[in-house]
């Protein structure tokens, strides 16, 4: 498997050794034989994500192969996993060395707990470095609503960022757990932060009394079933904006389903919230970028 060779080494050793960071992107499709691989560096485990079988032989090949890259560039392994998305749970089995299962990633200096094993997503999406990355920089004495705040990552950033205040949704009153825990990692003013598990679309009475806000964040997780019908459901987001967001306000509306574009996003705004006005696409980093970018992550920022 020549897979090594595909990745960008010189990038990945000029990050800081615990930088979270993806090794190898194999989804954007860049490389047919090779794009049912994903590789994630989650300091001090490489993760190997599986989206098609390989066999045991060229697991191991390729795990003795990446242990001999990294410590040559003096990254420090204990670990090396693989999670088989192609099966049913998405099960992780250990390849090489110890056997770790909870711990705590670095992305900008900001800590996420992370969990190896028990659920297919392991805390942290990392093509939406570049998303946080925009929300820290403007929060600075907002107010912020975060949909779909899965753990908090979004609301990290932002009271990292000087945020008002921020308000958390999601329905997973776990992945709200972790995401308490999180700010309590990084030492922020719980007081600024709320939790609420509870189902967005029998919540807006309750989310408008709590508002109105200067920046709303809508990242619908678009590949879990029976969680939201993105094309029935993100209409009814976009309807609410001018409900939620004072004059002037911004929403960032993510969409990471590869079957929808930005064309979607675009027509159902103009539809739903005719007097949003598009600033920009903020585009993942460009490891992650789709051979055809309609197909990655996509995010639109807009205003009111």
């Amino acid at each position: 498997m020549k897979l090594l060779e595909k990745i960008n080494w010189e990038r990945i050793a000029q990050l800081p050794e615990n930088e979270l960071q993806r090794l190898y992107h194999g989804r954007g499709f860049q490389h047919l034989e090779t794009s049912h691989i994903n590789i994630e560096w989650l300091s001090p485990v490489i993760l190997i994500i599986l989206y098609k079988e390989e066999s045991l032989d060229d697991l191991t090949l390729l795990s003795t192969q990446l242990l001999h890259k990294m410590q040559s560039i003096n990254f420090g392994v204990k670990s090396i996993q693989v999670q088989y998305r192609c099966r049913d749970h998405a099960p992780t089995q250990l390849l090489w060395g110890e056997v770790v299962q909870d711990l705590v990633g670095i992305e900008n200096g900001l800590k996420y707990t992370l969990n190896l094993g028990r659920n297919q997503n392991y805390g942290l999406f990392l093509d939406m470095k570049n998303g946080r990355n925009w929300l820290r920089e403007n929060a600075q004495d907002k107010s912020i609503l975060n949909l779909f705040s899965y753990t908090c990552g979004f609301s990290s950033v932002a009271i990292e960022g000087g945020a008002k205040r921020v308000i958390n949704l999601d329905m997973s009153k776990a992945a709200l757990a972790v995401g308490r825990d999180n700010h309590r990692l990084n030492g922020h003013d719980l007081s600024k932060v709320k939790y609420l598990g509870h189902d967005l679309f029998k919540s807006w009475g309750k989310l408008k009394r709590l508002g109105p806000y200067d920046i709303v964040i809508a990242d619908p997780p678009s590949l879990q079933k029976g969680s939201i019908n993105i094309e029935r459901d993100y209409p009814k987001i976009m309807r609410r904006l001018p409900e939620l967001l004072n004059t002037g306000g911004l929403a960032l509306l993510c969409l990471n389903s590869p079957d929808l574009d930005f064309a979607f996003l675009e027509r159902t705004l103009a539809e739903q919230c005719p007097e949003a006005k598009i600033i920009k696409r903020i585009e993942p980093e460009a490891h992650f970028i789709n051979i055809n970018s309609e197909r990655s992550l996509k995010c639109l920022l807009i205003s009111l």
